[in-house]
């Protein structure tokens, strides 16, 4: 059975860092694109980075890029978001979210990932 765990969110001060981590169980996630997206209350889910199965192709939200990282760890079944400067702005619920296909490059689209993760919240206040 396919799970994505989501950990590493939490309280963090304006220009923070955390670094969040997807844990995938039941595949193999060296075959499967990975996007993170998150939700904040009242708005819709919005696609925050991608990865491509490869790691040959990755993609950043406007709002996030220069301090977001995204990367993967197919041996430990993990891909990781790191967030650096953050801004309250970026508080949201975190999900990370796969799909079996090879995008490239990767896409954010919420539409053409298959399987989620429970989520993580973040928030970013003094």
């Amino acid at each position: 059975q396919l799970q994505l765990v989501e950990s590493g969110g939490g309280l963090v001060q304006p220009g923070g860092s955390l670094r969040l981590s997807c844990e995938a169980s039941g595949i193999t996630l060296e075959y499967y694109s990975i996007g993170w997206f998150r939700q904040a209350p009242g708005k819709e889910r919005e696609g925050v980075s991608c990865i491509s199965t490869e790691s040959k192709s990755t993609d950043f939200a406007d709002s996030v890029k220069g301090r977001f990282t995204i990367s993967r760890d197919n041996a430990k079944n993990t891909a990781y978001l790191e967030m650096n400067s953050l801004k309250p702005e970026d508080t949201a619920v975190y999900y990370c979210a796969v799909v079996n296909v090879h995008f490239d490059p990767c896409l954010l689209s919420t539409t053409l990932y298959d399987y989620w993760g429970q989520g993580t919240q973040v928030t970013v206040s003094l």
